[in-house]
């Protein structure tokens, strides 16, 4: 009898876990919880709790990521973004190179995961977490290289959206100059926007536009990821969600798309994203994080200070 007790008593403690999880990948999706928050929150559930759905985590996470990627294709005008993004095209492709190139030497001095040195880069380089959604699956990340990567970049996102607008106003910078600034250096869009709309309205303007013209370039970087990642003796085959997200792009930039689908589109994207942290945070552990260590945040940090310091001499002296 004890036996089937305890028995009973486990089998309550698994639905009750299930219940709890199904309940937080709810609140994912709306819009009460941040993609940091999202990561951590997995993170502590399957630490203290346990994942009661393990065996299919990874499976969910590549699939979600892909939808959400090819969802925020709809939020982008291909006119538009390559019209606004004229102004810092030079600087955008100049700091793209130099990150990616500089990311693979400092990560190799480092010894980091070669995997998860790429996706900071890549995320640094473009736009943070986007970035890191559409090359992760094209490279055949783990999940312990999203998680890493993407913990890298939030942090380095909160920093950027408290000390970018002090820095600014230190060196007295022009509202032109801090909106181009903050969206080269800054890695996650709505970290732009946050840091920018402190600043001022032009500042917000400037930032946007460039921003969004640098989150096309997500399209040739995923596809050379693929290209530098592939297995000897095999095929390039471009990704399907790829394919999907330029697609998506051209829907929403020259056919009759109506506005309030595109927006409940690009809502739901950002949701699903969210909710893949959710589940990229639940698949983690203590122990693959002790196996990261610091390096990953110190090739992070590097990046991080190199592009900002040479985008801001850039854009003080060079324009």
């Amino acid at each position: 009898m004890t036996g089937n007790k305890q028995a009973e008593e486990n089998q309550q403690g698994v639905m009750l876990s299930r219940i709890f999880f199904v309940l937080l990948m709810i609140a994912c999706l709306s819009s009460f919880i941040s993609s940091p928050v999202a990561l951590i929150l997995g993170f502590f559930f399957a630490h203290f709790f346990g994942h009661p759905f393990q065996q299919y985590n990874s499976k969910a996470v590549k699939w979600t990521l892909k939808i959400a990627v090819v969802g925020l294709g709809f939020g982008m005008n291909l006119n538009e973004t390559m019209a606004a993004g004229k102004d810092g095209f030079a600087l955008t492709v100049f700091s793209i190179v130099l990150t990616l190139t500089l990311g693979f030497f400092i990560g190799y001095l480092l010894k980091i995961n070669r995997k998860t040195s790429h996706l900071i880069s890549s995320g640094t380089a473009i736009c943070g977490g986007s970035a890191i959604a559409a090359v992760a699956p094209a490279i055949d990340a783990s999940d312990k290289d999203m998680a890493v990567s993407l913990g890298v970049v939030f942090f380095l996102n909160s920093i950027a959206l408290i000390s970018f607008p002090y820095i600014g106003i230190q060196l007295e910078l022009s509202q032109h100059d801090f909106g181009l600034w903050s969206a080269i250096a800054i890695h996650d869009t709505s970290s732009v926007v946050g840091a920018a709309s402190v600043y001022g309205e032009e500042a917000l303007q400037v930032a946007t536009t460039v921003k969004l013209a640098r989150a096309l370039w997500i399209i040739p970087v995923t596809i050379f990821s693929l290209l530098i990642f592939r297995g000897k003796g095999k095929g390039v085959k471009i990704p399907w969600f790829i394919l999907l997200f330029i697609v998506a792009i051209l829907v929403n930039s020259y056919l009759d798309f109506p506005p309030i689908l595109s927006t409940s589109i690009q809502y739901s994207s950002k949701s699903i994203l969210i909710l893949t942290l959710f589940l990229i945070g639940a698949g983690l552990s203590v122990e693959k994080i002790k196996a990261a260590g610091w390096k990953p945040m110190i090739l992070g940090i590097s990046l991080w200070v190199i592009i900002s310091v040479t985008s801001l001499t850039a854009i003080l002296y060079l324009q």
